[in-house]
């Protein structure tokens, strides 16, 4: 961008099919900008309605979970005509690296069972994630846990959706983390641990049993 943006862009840290996302200051914020990649495959029309939409859902998704203090990125910008998004820059590295690099068995439960009750207080507010892996799931030295690409996600979301999100992170878990063969369990700890308000917790897990149930059968 020029001279009078009042983006600064610093490092490339992910070029992906999907989108391109960068680190840099936004009017002196660390922040991350996520810039949409056209589709040549598609209609130029239809992939600039589709980007739309997809940017749009994850603008309103933030927006409608900024008021509840939750580790997310905050919205700082969104430009529809150049298909980007800036947000806060979240620290900690992705979980898939933790899990990649870690023998700590104590540990690694402690952080499944605080992945699974941030799920369950997002799916709480009304937001299902659409891509819930661990490239997704952030984790600080602290071991705090903060999820990140909103990208695919749904306001006011069907049981199917938030069923969806386990089953997506149950195989996550199991293709990438097999050392790890009872971090599910620890996810689902903390996702039915503790107040259950705003959704049914055992109609998520029956959705998610049964959507486990499909997958063996088809596979």
């Amino acid at each position: 961008m020029d001279g009078t943006s009042p983006w600064v862009e610093e490092v490339v840290l992910h070029d992906g099919a999907e989108a391109r996302t960068i680190s840099g200051r936004w009017f002196g914020t660390d922040a991350v900008m996520e810039i949409r990649r056209p589709k040549g495959y598609r209609h130029p029309s239809l992939d600039q309605s589709l980007t739309k939409r997809r940017l749009f859902a994850e603008s309103r998704i933030l927006i409608h979970l900024s008021d509840f203090e939750l580790p997310i990125p905050k919205l700082l910008d969104f430009d529809e005509k150049n298909a980007t998004i800036v947000m806060t820059k979240l620290s900690g590295v992705p979980l898939f690296e933790v899990l990649r690099n870690s023998n700590d068995n104590e540990l690694i439960s402690s952080i499944m069972y605080s992945c699974g009750k941030l799920i369950r207080k997002i799916h709480s507010l009304g937001v299902s994630h659409g891509d819930l892996t661990t490239h997704n799931l952030l984790c600080d030295d602290s071991s705090f846990i903060q999820i990140i690409d909103f990208g695919l996600g749904r306001l006011s979301p069907e049981i199917e959706s938030l069923g969806q999100d386990l089953q997506v992170l149950s195989e996550c878990l199991s293709a990438s983390h097999p050392k790890f063969s009872d971090a599910m369990k620890f996810v689902l700890n903390g996702y039915t641990d503790g107040e259950k308000i705003g959704i049914n917790i055992d109609d998520v897990i029956s959705r998610y049993q049964e959507i486990q149930g499909r997958v063996r059968y088809h596979g």
